[in-house]
């Protein structure tokens, strides 16, 4: 009778909905290339939104070395399992150091906010920038790119994804491209200022706030 009392009052109980998923899609940068993965932004990110009192999921798709048209290929079935909220963009460097063509850049880019966007999801655009190895045209249509597309397309911008770090050995690996565990935080406030306002609280993160004496 006990045991038929408990499933009856945890039936009437009902489900908590899953919690929703921030999906960063990204290259080596997300990917924690070199240090451990719990150093890597895309961890800080989780920690953060639960000290935050910010019930999501972090899924972290990113592979180094991935281009856009990489990211463009894996991008359907990471959408299709795991609904998305919010889906950051973190790819192109790796396009702009083989010479790229921008306009397969831009295309593939494009094609991916519209997939997000269709299904449901918020996207943030992560800004990339490339030395002049190929030229000033090359270089500024690159990062143009970025601006351009969350313009058009309505989308979160974060204008430099490697600002602050870029350029700072300090804050680099020995191959001085990649962001060693002192940069990651850094990583992180970038990514932070244009994911913050998307973030919504949930009922009950709410309510345990004003719990809080």
């Amino acid at each position: 009778m006990f045991v038929l009392l408990l499933l009856a009052v945890a039936g009437s109980i009902p489900a908590q909905p899953p919690a929703p998923v921030i999906l960063v899609v990204g290259d080596s940068l997300s990917a924690g290339f070199g240090i451990e993965i719990s150093d890597g932004w895309v961890a800080l990110l989780q920690d953060r939104l639960r000290q935050k009192g910010y019930e999501y999921r972090v899924v972290n798709a990113s592979i180094s070395g991935d281009t856009t048209g990489g990211g463009l290929r894996r991008l359907p079935r990471a959408l299709k399992r795991h609904q998305p909220a919010i889906t950051l963009l973190e790819l192109g460097g790796n396009d702009g150091l083989r010479a790229t063509p921008v306009a397969v850049m831009r295309r593939n880019l494009e094609r991916m906010i519209e997939l997000s966007q269709a299904a449901g999801s918020a996207v943030i655009l992560a800004g990339m920038q490339i030395p002049p190895n190929y030229g000033v045209t090359y270089t500024t249509e690159f990062a143009e790119v970025y601006t351009d597309l969350a313009a058009e397309r309505e989308v979160g911008l974060i204008p430099f994804f490697m600002d602050g770090v870029a350029l700072q050995p300090e804050l680099l690996l020995p191959d001085l491209i990649h962001p060693n565990a002192d940069g990651q935080p850094v990583l992180l406030e970038n990514a932070w200022a244009s994911l913050k306002p998307l973030l919504k609280k949930s009922t009950s993160a709410v309510e345990a706030a004003t719990l809080v004496p």
